[in-house]
Formats: C-alpha cells, structure tokens, sequence
C-alpha cells in the first residue's frame, strides 16, 4: 500500500459564529436579522419520533438563535465531536460548551490535521442544510440580505487564508429560481464551485425538479454555465424518512440514505442531464451501497415500462447512462458499498468526516478509512479519498 492519501471530506459542518449577520448587515437591518440570545432550555428527549420535553428535568442555559419568529438554539448534537457518545442528546448548549472547531476557523484547521484531512467543504447549521430558514422568513428583502450575508462569511472569512482547506459552500435564495442564479454567478465570480440545494424541493413547498415550467432551469443554467456543483445533504428537504408515529428516532437515523435514493430516482428521470450537459450533482451522506440496485431497477423501468413510466420523450436513453458523468455519492462508513465499487465506478464516490456531527468519524477517520479501504487499489483509494473532489470541484492540490 502507498502512503495514505491526505483526505479531502466533502461533508462536514459549520456552527455559524454568534456575530455572522450582526457584523454583515446594513444597519437597518441589524436587530432584525439572526442574532444569539442565552437563556434557559427544557432538557428534551425523542419520543414517537418527535422532541418533548424531559419531565422532571431542570433546564440548562443555551445559546438561541432568534430571527423573526424563529427561536432555535444551539443543540449538544450540533457539536457532539470529542463528546462520549451516551452524553450527545438533544440538549441545549453554548458556544463555550462546544469544541471551538465547531465555529472557529483556527481550531477547525487543527482539528482536520488531527484527523488526516486535508481539505473539507463545510455545510450550514443555522440556516439549514441548504438555506430553507431564509426561504421560510417572512421578509424576503431581509432573507436575501442574509443569503448574501453567509455566502460573504464563506468566502471572506471562513475560507479565506486557508489555501483552499476550507472550500467554500454556498446557500441560495430557493424562493426565487432567477434569484439564485444571480448568487450562483455572483460567487463563481469570486471562485466558488460549490451550492446547497434540497435533495427534493417539493417537500419544502417549492417545484419539483420535473415541474413542467422548468422552474427551475435558470439556476440549473447558471451552476453548468460556471461549472459549479450542487451539492444535496440528507435531510436538505426538512424531511427525514422513518416508519411509524411511534418509531423511536433511531429508526429514522438509520434509513436516512433513502433520501438520497429518492432524490437520485427523480433527477434521472427528471431529463435535466439532457438539457445541462454539463450539470454536477453531489449527495451529501447518503452513503453509496443502494447505488447499483437503484440503477439497475430504473433501467428495466425504462426500458419495461416506457409507455406509461411518463419520462419516454424526456429521457431518451437509460437511466444509468447519465450516472457516471453527472452523479456523485458520498459516505462515511459503508464496507459494503466500497465492495461494490466496481459496479458504482470508482471516479463517482467521495469521502467524508460528518465534523462535528454525532456521526463524525473525528478524530480516528484515518483508522477507519484505512481498515474500509484496505481492499481497493492505490489508485481507487486515491480517487475515493482525493481524487474525486480534487476534479469535481476544480481544487489546486496535487497539480
């Protein structure tokens, strides 16, 4: 075996620091965009599927984000790295409760040195895996306004003075198709490559990706015309698979990959490889092992059930062909997905910490890539930990 690659992790997270909007807003705009607030927090648990508070539990004081009628705060599981496993609950904390890493650019970087990463693309906390608390506020003037606000935090400061560790990630305005194709442009002007968006729109109330309009065709144009990626996290719908009411949350957190599968179905059938040739889509997360069944099943749809499967004059070859040089899936810990790596294709995965979430593999993602990835090949090993991304989102290492 070669010398481990250094890895590149295409999902890890962001707590926003306290002052990202009060700093970035006009002054006008200042006291009504997204500040912090401490104050006291029920302790709370899952039960059936849904978070109420512990009875007989005293509360704990949390940092909240308070924006319009939102009141979120800071959650144990926002940060759960470095933390023993039974204490990472749904409990309320502060910034100083946190692993500094968690918000802090200095100890983020020697957190990743820590644990063998090289470079790592960071998605949001606050506003959501891609944007949806801005794109639910009231006041849009102000949404956009704070869309923008991140999006400079990103590029100015988060990543800046990194060269290219922290790769910046973007969020758009969803509420408006024209809009966020400006800010896609607006940021590929300054070098970004990479945008959150929902891995299925309509469960947030917006149009599908086949809606018949092509609503959304201009912020489809705007990431093929700049090259950049979108990139579609688990749970980017506001809506996680699970079973029944009663369901205890861990069966929800086990089947979160079926968002991915979900999603994927729709955008190969969906004919937008046909118009956007060049158009890049990542899933965030959602594991890879479920790759090669979906492929196989929707092409003896297609092929089977073209005269009623409705996506015969949209989709005019099979499914899979358009897989390898659009789709690209990502995971954490999947053995079994990396035995089918051959059947996936090895140029269309990528690798991941999940820093800081309770399902980070930090500080021991090399002990655990390394005993994954003991099968493959050096070059394969170079692709699914490097390679990949170093292509997908026109990074400068190993040039």
């Amino acid at each position: 075996m070669a010398d481990f690659p250094k890895i590149i992790s295409v999902d890890d997270h962001i707590v926003e620091p306290a002052d990202l909007w009060s700093s970035r807003l006009p002054e006008k705009y200042k006291e009504l965009g997204p500040t912090i607030v401490r104050k006291p927090m029920p302790k709370v648990e899952f039960v059936g599927g849904n978070l109420k508070i512990k009875e007989g539990s005293e509360s704990v004081m949390a940092d909240w984000w308070i924006y319009e009628k939102l009141q979120r705060p800071l959650l144990r599981v926002d940060s759960a790295v470095g933390v023993p496993r039974d204490e990472v609950t749904m409990t309320g904390v502060t910034y100083e409760d946190m692993r500094p890493g968690s918000y802090s650019q200095k100890e983020r970087l020697e957190d990743m040195d820590t644990n063998h990463i090289e470079a790592s693309l960071c998605f949001p906390t606050f506003p959501r895996f891609c944007g949806q608390t801005f794109s639910e506020a009231q006041d849009k003037d102000l949404a956009l306004l704070c869309v923008e606000a991140y999006n400079d935090y990103q590029v100015e400061e988060w990543c800046a003075g990194t060269n290219g560790r922290l790769i910046p990630l973007t969020i758009v305005p969803l509420w408006d198709a024209h809009l966020a194709a400006a800010e896609v442009r607006r940021n590929a002007n300054r070098g970004v490559r990479a945008v959150c968006f929902s891995e299925i729109p309509a469960y947030l109330g917006l149009p599908s990706v086949h809606d018949a309009d092509n609503y959304w065709d201009p912020f489809f144009d705007a990431c093929n015309e700049t090259g950049t990626v979108i990139n579609m996290h688990i749970g980017s719908s506001s809506k996680m698979p699970s079973t029944s009411a009663d369901a205890p949350a861990a069966v929800g957190s086990s089947l979160t990959h079926i968002n991915a599968e979900l999603s994927m179905a729709d955008w190969l059938f969906s004919g937008i490889f046909e118009r956007f040739a060049d158009l890049k889509v990542a899933y965030s997360e959602g594991q890879i092992g479920w790759i090669p069944y979906l492929l196989h099943r929707m092409d003896v749809v297609w092929e089977e059930n073209r005269g009623w499967g409705g996506v015969a004059d949209k989709v005019p070859n099979p499914p899979s062909s358009y897989f390898a040089g659009h789709i690209y899936g990502c995971f954490f810990d999947d053995p079994n997905g990396l035995k089918l790596i051959d059947e996936i294709g090895a140029d269309n995965i990528t690798y991941e910490s999940d820093y800081p979430h309770s399902d980070s593999t930090w500080p021991n993602t090399l002990a655990v890539a390394e005993r994954q990835m003991a099968g493959l090949t050096d070059e394969q090993r170079y692709k699914v930990l490097r390679g990949n991304a170093i292509s997908l989102f026109g990074l400068d290492f190993d040039r």
